[in-house]
C-alpha cells in the first residue's frame, strides 16, 4: 500500500484502500484493540473480528466528523482489509439524499418550463425561477460540504496515521 498522497486522494470524497494481511480476523481485530488501547486518549472506536469504526476524539463534534470503518474478510483463503475514509453513513446518506432530491427537482421544474414555453401555456410561470433556486441549493448542498471536509482535514490526516501505523506493519508482502 503506498501512502504518499496524490492528487488522486484530494480529489475523492471517501478515500479507501484494500490491503491483504497474513493474520486471521481474530490476530488483525486483537492488534486493532491493542493499537487503540496504546492511544485512546487520541481516539476512540469500536472494534470486533469482522467490522472496526475509529475516530478521532476532539471536542469539536462538526457534522462531517470523518470515520475510518475497516472491514475484515477472508478472499481466496487470505485476509483482506478494506477501509474507507469518510463521514458517518448517516451523513453520507445525508447528503446523496439532498443531492439527488435537488436534482430531481431541477429536472420537474425545468421541464415545466420547456413544456410551457413549447405550447404557448403560461400556466407556470415561476418554473424556471424555481428550477434556478434548485441549482442554488445544489450549490449551497456542495459548498456545505466542501466546508465540512475543510474543517475536519486535520482529523483525515489523524486517522490516515492511525491506519498506516496500525495496519501497514502487516501488510502481506508479494
Amino acid at each position: 500500500m503506498k501512502t504518499e498522497e496524490t492528487t488522486i486522494d484530494k480529489i475523492r470524497t471517501r478515500p479507501r484502500f484494500k490491503m491483504f494481511t497474513h493474520l486471521t480476523k481474530d490476530e488483525y481485530a486483537e492488534n486493532l484493540k491493542k493499537y487503540l488501547a496504546e492511544h485512546k486518549d487520541e481516539f476512540s472506536g469500536n472494534i470486533n473480528k469482522e467490522v472496526a469504526t475509529i475516530c478521532v476524539k476532539t471536542e469539536d463534534e462538526g457534522y462531517w466528523k470523518p470515520r475510518l470503518s475497516l472491514r475484515i474478510e477472508i478472499e481466496d483463503n487470505e485476509t483482506t482489509i478494506r477501509g474507507i475514509f469518510g463521514p458517518s453513513s448517516a451523513v453520507w446518506t445525508f447528503f446523496m439524499f439532498l443531492y439527488f432530491s435537488f436534482s430531481i427537482l431541477w429536472m420537474v421544474f425545468f421541464s415545466m418550463y420547456y413544456v410551457e414555453k413549447q405550447i404557448n401555456s403560461h400556466e407556470f410561470p415561476w418554473a424556471l425561477n424555481a428550477s434556478f433556486l434548485m441549482l442554488l441549493c445544489i450549490v449551497i448542498t456542495y459548498a456545505a460540504a466542501r466546508f465540512g471536509q475543510h474543517k475536519a482535514k486535520d482529523e483525515m490526516l489523524n486517522l490516515r496515521r492511525f491506519a498506516e501505523e496500525s495496519t501497514l506493519q502487516f501488510e502481506k508482502k508479494d
